[in-house]
Parts: structure tokens; sequence; C-alpha cells
């Protein structure tokens, strides 16, 4: 099946989970987190990777002299979403409960999880009850 111009690799997805997790960063903080001791070649990486996200839209560049800084453009949970919602397109032909039921009974959920969940659910059947049919 062909790639969407959108679809993140592995790769590209290590690299993006460091920009989330520690806010915006230069090339060589990028290397240094994702490649330790790493040399030119690994910066090239990390260059090109930057190049291919930016190109997706899902990072930003800030054109600073002495060197560039790269931000996030897309927010971890839009991510996560829209990979959720291929899958399901994929496997489920479009619907999520299959693919929702199969992980909460296959990993288990924690009380607190379990307690989210519930919350979230009810707040969508309030605001389904508050819209006008």
């Amino acid at each position: 099946m062909a790639r969407t111009p959108q679809d993140v690799t592995d790769t590209e997805l290590a690299l993006l989970q460091v920009l989330w997790d520690n806010g915006p960063a230069t090339i060589r903080q990028l290397t240094d987190v994702l490649y330790p001791g790493g040399g030119a070649a690994q910066y090239a990486t990390v260059q090109k990777l930057l190049e291919r996200l930016e190109g997706k839209g899902c990072i930003r560049r800030q054109r600073m002299s002495p060197a560039h800084v790269f931000t996030a453009a897309i927010a971890r949970e839009d991510l996560i979403g829209r990979r959720l919602r291929d899958m399901a397109e994929k496997l489920c032909g479009g619907s999520l409960t299959p693919l929702l039921t199969h992980l909460v009974r296959t990993k288990g959920l924690t009380n607190r999880e379990r307690q989210e969940l519930r919350a979230l659910i009810d707040e969508l059947d309030f605001k389904g009850k508050k819209k006008p049919r």
C-alpha cells in the first residue's frame, strides 16, 4: 500500500518525540540526544530527517544565527489521532470500537485510566445530549 505524504517513519517519530519531550532544539542538540557521541554522518542524518519532517509540515524551523532552531508543528495527540484513524480505517472499516476494545482487553487499565475513560465517556454523552437535533 502506498504511503501518504503525511506518513511519519519510525526514525522521524523518534526525532519528533525528542522535540515533544525537550522542546525546541538545534540539529546538534537533536543529534546529541538521538546519537550520543555521533559524528558528521549522524549530524547529516538528523539534518535530512528534519528536512523531510519540515516538508511534511510536522516541524517548524526558526532561522536564527548561528544555528537554526526546530520545534514540533504537530502535537503528539494529533499524530496519535491521525495514526489511530488510519489504522481503524485499514483494519476495522473505519470503526474505532474493535481497535479500542482490543487495546483495553489485552493491556488492561489501571484504576486511574478506567476513571479517566469513564469521565471521557460521560463528557461525550453530556455533549451529545446538549446538541439540538
